[in-house]
């Protein structure tokens, strides 16, 4: 009787195992893949700027830095925007923007900014004459 015992513990003990296992594979196959299980996704649309950039819509499933350079995420085209400007990075839930040590600084509704800041919803970023809207869907 007792050696049943161990048996069935045995099997339970494996069988937790495993499922254990698969937890953590799991999760780990979802971060690789960059996988969010916050179904909210965080987007910017500019508002206000030149004819070609209003209406863009980008939504932020990585770092997008925001600069004259070809290179940037949004390219905004004019002399008072630096080449890396500001950097939007998601931080867990948060979106955060960054100053990139630009010339002429960036604003959050109608503030410079020095340090990383935390957005809100409908807050309100501009870079230059660009008006941007951030915002939670």
């Amino acid at each position: 009787m007792i050696d049943l015992v161990l048996f069935v513990g045995r099997i339970a003990l494996v069988a937790i195992l495993y499922l254990f296992l698969f937890v953590v594979m799991k999760t780990g196959i979802g971060l690789v893949k960059g996988q969010r299980k916050d179904p909210a996704i965080w987007c910017v649309d500019v508002d206000k700027g030149p004819r070609q950039l209003r209406g863009l819509h980008v939504d932020m499933l990585g770092p997008v830095v925001v600069g004259r350079s070809p290179s940037s995420d949004i390219v905004i085209s004019e002399p008072f925007v630096s080449s890396t400007h500001a950097r939007f990075a998601l931080q867990g839930p948060a979106l955060v923007l960054e100053d990139l040590n630009s010339t002429n600084g960036t604003l959050v509704n109608g503030r410079s900014i020095l340090d990383p800041v935390t957005l809100r919803d409908g807050d309100e970023v501009q870079v230059g004459d660009v008006v941007m809207r951030v915002s939670r869907r």
